[in-house]
């Protein structure tokens, strides 16, 4: 009994400092690539948003994930730091459509419909990295997202060979952002052992050009 327990936890310590390496490994891979001002970033041709959900749930309330992102987006697209807005994120069903979300909001908010471009199957960060590259033909663009989710994406951007710079979006406080950063450290390992074993995007298909 003793020499099952004595392994359980050697197994417990282990995967707690795996995850903990992950994490500082990812924060490293970032540094110098994430901005926070916009007269601070440099001007990309594209704009990456990462998807979210509107609304929180099944309730009405907004999202402040997404209410965040759109509002960068807008404001990069409008301070000339973006030419075009490119949205990923997840379409899986007729009821749930983040990219057209998005693209209704921000027409409304000004930016004319011809900027932004939709990528319907961004259901995980690395696909909407790899998406942007493999489908989209960027090597070049702005990751806009809260900077925890930034650091992640710029690893996997890093290790495609992509040169990204990231803006980072206002992030959420209180109990829901500790809850989704809690979730990030296990995200983070999870995206380092997605490069080990090369993990592709769930869709590709045709190229579309910009």
């Amino acid at each position: 009994m003793k020499t099952y327990i004595k392994r359980f936890l050697t197994l417990t310590i282990l995967m707690i400092l795996a995850v903990i390496l992950a994490n500082f490994h990812i924060e490293y891979s970032a540094q110098g690539k994430l901005f926070n001002n916009i007269e601070d970033i440099p001007k990309n041709r594209v704009g990456l948003v990462l998807g979210a959900g509107k609304y929180v749930g099944e309730s009405s309330r907004v999202n402040l994930y997404y209410k965040y992102r759109l509002e960068a987006a807008f404001s990069l697209f409008k301070n000339k730091k973006i030419d075009l807005i490119l949205i990923s994120g997840d379409n899986s069903s007729i009821d749930y459509d983040e990219p057209s979300t998005f693209k209704q909001d921000l027409i409304h908010l000004g930016v004319p419909e011809d900027k932004i471009v939709l990528d319907y199957a961004g259901f995980r960060t690395l696909d909407s990295i790899v998406r942007a590259h493999k489908i989209f033909g960027l090597t070049n663009f702005t990751i806009i997202s809260q900077q925890f989710h930034n650091e992640r994406a710029i690893y996997l951007a890093n290790n495609n060979q992509l040169n990204v710079i990231a803006f980072n979006v206002k992030d959420i406080k209180g109990k829901y952002g500790l809850r989704t950063k809690a979730r990030e450290y296990l995200a983070r390992t999870k995206a380092i052992i997605d490069v080990i074993i090369n993990k592709q995007p769930k869709f590709l298909g045709p190229k579309i050009e910009l």
